[in-house]
């Protein structure tokens, strides 16, 4: 598939190919009595990267434009609408996505899932292989920063807290979209 890519200075103009999905839903994990999930939950969906792999922004633009960022995290899926979370997708770009280092991404992960109570140790081990660890390994990591109240669709915003991250890969030849939630 081959997309125009408005944000690219070069003729770069592959896809990024869906590989996979991964849940994580906390719901699944026994919390100790009184010390509930908090309907927490994190959603991984990874991409392969073309073998022309060109610069991160163009990254970023490729993902953006890619069917599968279309999905409001409410159960529904994928989209056809321009949704993404709570925001309108067209209000996205690579510009809206801030480096990141390994440390501030894991911290703002881990501190969102402790919320305050902890993880059990079968959710931590879950953490530290599907998230923590690819936060690490990647080559360079974005946090989608603030957007404007008028960025969010008609029915946003419909999570309590929303942390989005996109991990870049290179010696794997892959890219991350991350989403923690709550709802």
């Amino acid at each position: 598939m081959l997309i125009d890519m408005p944000y690219s200075s070069t003729s770069w103009t592959h896809a990024l190919t869906h590989w996979d999905s991964i849940i994580i839903n906390f719901r699944d994990f026994a919390f100790p009595e009184g010390k509930g999930h908090g309907y927490r939950w994190v959603h991984l969906k990874r991409f392969r990267l073309p073998s022309d792999v060109p610069g991160d922004r163009d990254l970023l633009a490729a993902l953006i434009a890619h069917p599968e960022f279309r999905d409001t995290y409410d159960g529904a899926g994928v989209w056809l609408e321009p949704r993404h979370g709570q925001w309108w997708s067209d209000r996205i770009t690579p510009d809206t996505y801030l480096p990141v280092g390994d440390e501030t991404a894991t911290d703002v992960i881990r501190s969102w899932a402790a919320g305050g109570v902890g993880v059990p140790v079968d959710l931590a081990e879950r953490l530290q292989e599907a998230v923590y660890t690819p936060i690490h390994h990647a080559t360079s990591r974005y946090a989608l920063g603030d957007l404007p109240d008028d960025a969010l669709h008609d029915y946003g915003p419909i999570h309590i807290e929303f942390h989005e991250l996109v991990l870049v890969d290179r010696r794997k030849g892959a890219l991350t979209l991350l989403v923690a939630a709550d709802d």
